[in-house]
């Protein structure tokens, strides 16, 4: 095949509703693949949610100023997240507590938990992958709710050091 069929089937692909091409005539193989809207949907909806860590982090700065109105409930989570260590998920995805929908999540606020101990299910590009602890401890706070997207280094879990 030639450089300038190459093109024009580029350029065909590239107008229509085609997300993958194949051609093979003999020892010849060629494979074009379009990104469909569906993962530009994807791209784009994911930087919303890199502003949950921000706004996580965020209460804890104006804890002082809330300290009033419930000063017993303010000053626990203070305390605790003063050594705690996060747990930040190596990789973009789609966070999950549990195995399964109707299954128990892995960890809770207050478990203890052990180095190698399985915390969550980041679920990346149809591939289910756990996150295991890196740290023993106890878990203090669960940063994200289940089934929503996370990015890279975004903090999962707070976690008191034993």
């Amino acid at each position: 095949m030639e450089f300038k069929q190459i093109q024009e089937l580029l350029k065909a692909v590239n107008k229509s509703n085609i997300s993958v091409l194949k051609i093979k005539d003999g020892d010849f193989e060629i494979t074009i693949k379009q990104q469909s809207a569906e993962t530009e949907a994807q791209v784009i909806a994911t930087p919303i949610y890199q502003a949950q860590p921000v706004q996580i982090a965020q209460p804890a700065a104006p804890a002082p100023v809330q300290a009033a109105p419930a000063a017993p409930a303010a000053n626990a989570p203070a305390a605790d997240s003063s050594n705690a260590i996060t747990v930040k998920s190596p990789m973009i995805g789609t966070f999950y507590r549990a195995s399964g929908p109707d299954k128990a999540p892995f960890v809770s606020v207050g478990d203890e938990i052990k180095v190698g101990q399985v915390l969550c299910i980041v679920e990346a590009m149809k591939l289910f992958n756990e996150i295991e602890s890196e740290v023993s401890g106890r878990i203090v706070k669960v940063l994200i709710d289940d089934a929503s997207p996370v990015e890279y280094d975004q903090p999962l879990f707070l976690v008191e050091p034993v």
